[in-house]
């Protein structure tokens, strides 16, 4: 029995550490068809996404598809959530141009160097905080930022697919507002047959949704107008085609980590580190809001830092958790992280085999898919539940999302836990003071101190510093001898809050009476005993305590 039961522990224990022994033994031929339809959807949608991620980066095209395939297979066989796809992200990439553009030249082999050893190092400080059980962090991000992220960052994406839809000029990098005097500008350069294959690719997906959900519908309508768009546009003169890709195999890198890199990109290798983090969990939470998946965020971090270690060593710069591939693999009906690791395999082909073909697929067809994941990643159940619940929630939820709007997306989240904190001490800072009756206090209290002066109140929280001057304010309005204080809702109490219950006794003993605790948590009482400030009342069953 005893070794029985001790393989069971190691089982557990191995499987907490190697995630994939517990949801890969469970697939089904069921299961494994559906996350390779979703698979390769999502390889197909890489294809674009990491070619233009990459030059956002400051690195060659290739090295956005490098980065889709070894960190997302590491990512998804190490990290907790089951239906998020890490991998290149707009974000990071910007961020690792920034903190690489002093030291290098963009696309030099020197840069390049550089940005895996930014992806190392990062990847170390990411594993240093999972091993450390930091991902309780994470819990500080509430619900209605995520919300608030979600809809803010699914409005971006659609804007950004705008010009790919109606068949225009990429516009310049800028944030959500800037995009739009550009697009206005160039309205008149509109092409009717882009406009018409983003159409025929949400009216094609809109239909397999409708009739046909298990079908690849994504799949059908990406070959469908990829023909129609041969067929119409043959030379490519008014819809746009996916860049061309050179083909091969993510090559082997190494990280530079000399002492001088090291003094230079530790700081950026922190600070990406934690972006990436925070936009992973911040995904993955979203997805798993709607699955009703638990995840471990521990073993996320750990997660994403074996993603960004391996990716340093075959060619693939820090990568994230993707909001925009990572909708889409819900979209397609992803069952488990095979689905991630299906489309990471199946991009190796289309690197060797089709880099050629890529470039008649159209881009209105991906923008036209990506506009449809902008619009089912807006969870507007959860948006009215937050506008309609409290002001403190509706206006967590409004900061995060015009922040997302208007900011960078990674400090749209830190306001919007910053709007959270700030909410939650105010809470915290003003316990209700309630004013009751002698009644509700116990039997004892009440035959002793009935025909007395006394004043009953309660208080709905625990007595700490940022507490005691509101409590204080209202404990000036008590006028009679006698004070019996409702504990039942006090959980803490630190010296501030002791010294608090001191002066209210002096007071209490100065008009001949005294002050009573009822329904006192024990460790309340506990802390209060250790000091010498309270005598229990033994003539009650109920909890009673005189503060002396």
């Amino acid at each position: 029995m005893r070794g029985a039961s001790g393989d069971r522990t190691a089982s557990t224990r191995l499987r907490r550490y190697l995630p994939f022994l517990d949801w890969m033994p469970r697939q089904t031929p069921r299961s494994l068809r559906t996350d390779a339809i979703a698979g390769l959807t999502g390889a197909v949608l890489v294809l674009p996404q990491g070619v233009a991620y990459a030059l956002l980066a400051g690195l060659p095209p290739e090295y956005g598809l490098y980065a889709a395939i070894v960190p997302v297979i590491l990512a998804a066989l190490f990290g907790s959530s089951r239906q998020m796809v890490s991998g290149p992200v707009a974000a990071l990439s910007i961020a690792l141009f920034s903190t690489l553009q002093p030291f290098a030249e963009a696309g030099t082999s020197e840069f390049i160097t550089l940005a895996m050893t930014l992806t190392f190092l990062a990847g170390v400080f990411q594993i240093l905080l999972g091993v450390a059980r930091l991902g309780a962090l994470v819990e500080l991000v509430s619900h209605s930022v995520i919300t608030g992220f979600t809809a803010g960052a699914a409005l971006i994406i659609a804007a950004s697919q705008l010009p790919h839809a109606l068949g225009l000029e990429a516009v310049e990098n800028g944030n959500f507002l800037s995009l739009w005097p550009q697009l206005l500008t160039r309205l008149d350069a509109i092409q009717p047959l882009a406009l018409l294959i983003t159409a025929a690719t949400i009216l094609i997906c809109l239909a397999f949704q409708r009739w046909l959900p298990r079908w690849p519908g994504m799949i059908v309508a990406i070959l469908a107008t990829t023909l129609l768009a041969a067929w119409l546009d043959p030379q490519g003169q008014s819809i746009q085609r996916v860049t061309e890709v050179q083909a091969g195999l993510p090559p082997l890198s190494a990280p530079d980590l000399s002492l001088e890199n090291l003094r230079l990109l530790t700081p950026g290798a922190m600070a990406l580190g934690l972006l990436g983090l925070v936009q992973a969990v911040a995904i993955s939470r979203a997805i798993a809001a709607s699955t009703g998946q638990r995840l471990d965020n521990n073993q996320e971090f750990i997660g994403q830092g074996i993603a960004n270690l391996g990716g340093a060593f075959f060619s693939g710069y820090v990568s994230s958790g993707s909001l925009t591939r990572s909708g889409l693999n819900a979209s397609a009906g992803a069952c488990s992280p095979m689905a991630a690791l299906f489309s990471a395999l199946f991009l190796i082909p289309i690197l060797l085999l089709a880099s050629p073909l890529l470039q008649f697929i159209p881009m209105p067809a991906i923008a036209g898919q990506l506009l449809l994941v902008a619009f089912k990643l807006v969870d507007r159940q959860s948006i009215r539940e937050a506008l309609t619940l409290s002001h403190s929630e509706a206006t967590v939820l409004l900061i995060t999302f015009f922040s997302t709007l208007l900011l960078a997306m990674e400090f749209a989240i830190y306001l919007g836990v910053l709007a959270s904190l700030i909410f939650y001490l105010r809470r915290t800072t003003r316990p209700p003071v309630v004013e009751s009756d002698l009644n509700q206090a116990p039997p004892t209290l009440q035959q002793t101190i009935g025909e007395a002066g006394c004043q009953v109140l309660r208080i709905d929280g625990s007595l700490f510093f940022g507490a005691c001057d509101s409590v204080a304010k209202r404990l000036e309005y008590v006028d009679q001898p006698n004070l019996v204080i409702l504990a039942a809702g006090i959980n803490f109490i630190d010296l501030s809050g002791i010294h608090l219950l001191q002066r209210q006794a002096r007071r209490c003993h100065a008009r001949g009476g005294k002050l009573y605790l009822a329904w006192t948590k024990p460790s309340v009482v506990a802390r209060l005993q250790r000091v010498g400030l309270v005598t229990e009342d033994p003539r009650d069953e109920q909890p009673v305590v005189i503060v002396l």
